[in-house]
Order: structure tokens, then C-alpha cells, then sequence
């Protein structure tokens, strides 16, 4: 029966700045019995990548409102305001709240910010597991988003290197033989909610393993900035 496989990487511990993460992950998938295989998509939180890259900023952790300029900074745009929530637009492209900034995992009085560039974040892991393990893999960075007609958060992907960041289904015919007008699938995003089932948001498992991924889906083109970022000009909402 075709199906995947989705597996936390426990062992990783706390990050730091310069920390080599491909290295970690490498190492800790091995010793935790997992090592990693050729057509694998590692799924990597936000949260370690900008502690990694030092993307990280000092808050006032008596001021519940400290990290608000910070939010005003880092946005190109406020399209919202509500109280003390913030709807933003980041220079990445992405709206979502608060500038993605966020106070929870990090130590107190800090705060992460986005890492500058998911993508390039997503290749440089990618290629350090090539070099380390010697295997092909792909990369997924992750963040926690809310969506505007639903409640809850997910998970969706902010950074990809090596697949498809979407899949384009049009042109080809749906199960009754109708052909598909203008489907396209948000693949990393649907593999970023999946990997945080495992991952979970307190458990301080940072990175999972999707594997089992149809290789059709493996590129080594495009990313989540160029392929699934909407242009202002193809966005109805803003």
C-alpha cells in the first residue's frame, strides 16, 4: 500500500548562533536510529534556523508589549490593526501576524525574527546534508501561520530547496476524466502541516522526517519565495 512516513529527530537540544544545523541533524538522526535516506524531505522549524543564523533580538521580559516596535520594523506594510495584534506584511511577501515575530521557545527577554531568506536558509541545511551524509535530500523551513477565514493555526512552509514548492495539476484529468483547469497544490506547505504532527509546538522536537514522498515531486528549482508567495498584482485581498 503506498503511504509515508513521518518521524520526529529527537537529540538536537538547544541551538545557538553559527551552530552547523545539517551536522546536528545528520548526527542526531543516526543516533536516534533514523539516519537519514536519499529522498527524504526534512522538515526544519523557523525557530532554530533564526536562532542559528542569529536572528534573534533582546525585549524588555517585564513589557508583555516590548517586541511591538520591532514588529512596526520589520514590516513593509500594517494592513490590520486590532487591539494589540498586528496583521503585517513582511519584505518576504508574507502577511501574517506580528511580523512572524515570536516570543515562544526562545529564552526570556528575546524574541526571533524571520530568517532574512527561508530559501536560501532551506539550501544552505540541504547542501550541508549532501556534503555530511553524502545523501540527497530535500528541505523544508516551517512556521506556524494563522489563516484568514479559519481558526486555528498550521504549519506552512516559509523556505524549501530541492521540491517542487507547488504542484501544478493543470492539464492533467481529474478521476472522471474532466481535465484540471487551474489546480495547482501547495505540496510544502501540505508536508510543513504533516511533519508538525510530530513536531508539535512544546515537545522541543525541531526537525522531522517525511519520507515516502513521490520523487516526481523533487526539484532543483524554484522555492517558497518565487513559487508560492502571490504577487501584490494576483492578490484579491490586498
Amino acid at each position: 500500500m503506498a503511504g509515508v512516513q513521518i518521524f520526529g529527530i529527537e537529540g538536537i537540544g538547544e541551538i545557538g548562533r553559527s551552530d552547523d544545523l545539517a551536522t546536528l541533524i545528520v548526527e542526531a538522526a543516526v543516533a536516534t536510529g533514523t539516519p537519514l535516506h536519499n529522498g527524504d524531505v526534512v522538515v526544519v522549524t523557523q525557530k532554530i534556523v533564526s536562532k542559528a543564523e542569529g536572528a534573534m533580538v533582546d525585549v524588555d521580559p517585564a513589557d508583555p508589549l516590548s517586541h511591538k516596535p520591532i514588529v512596526e520594523r520589520e514590516s513593509v506594510r500594517i494592513l490590520r490593526r486590532r487591539g494589540d495584534l498586528i496583521i503585517s506584511e513582511t519584505r518576504h511577501g508574507f502577511v501574517c501576524a506580528n511580523a512572524g515575530i515570536d516570543l515562544s521557545n526562545v529564552a526570556r527577554g528575546t524574541a526571533a525574527l524571520l530568517p532574512e531568506d527561508p530559501d536560501r536558509s532551506a539550501r544552505r541545511i540541504r547542501n550541508g546534508i549532501r556534503g555530511k551524509a553524502g545523501i540527497t535530500t530535500a528541505v523544508i523551513v516551517s512556521d506556524t501561520f494563522g489563516r484568514p477565514w479559519r481558526r486555528g493555526v498550521t504549519d506552512v512552509a516559509i523556505g524549501s530547496a530541492g521540491i517542487h514548492a507547488v504542484l501544478d495539476l493543470r492539464g492533467t484529468e481529474d478521476a472522471y476524466g474532466r481535465e484540471l483547469q487551474v489546480t495547482e497544490v501547495a505540496v510544502v506547505d501540505e508536508l510543513a502541516g504533516a511533519a508538525e504532527l510530530v513536531m508539535g509546538k512544546a515537545t522541543g522536537v525541531p526537525v522531522a522526517v517525511v519520507r515516502g514522498v513521490d520523487p516526481s515531486w523533487f526539484s532543483e528549482a524554484g522555492g517558497v519565495l518565487t513559487d508560492i508567495v502571490r504577487s501584490p498584482a494576483d492578490d484579491l485581498f490586498r
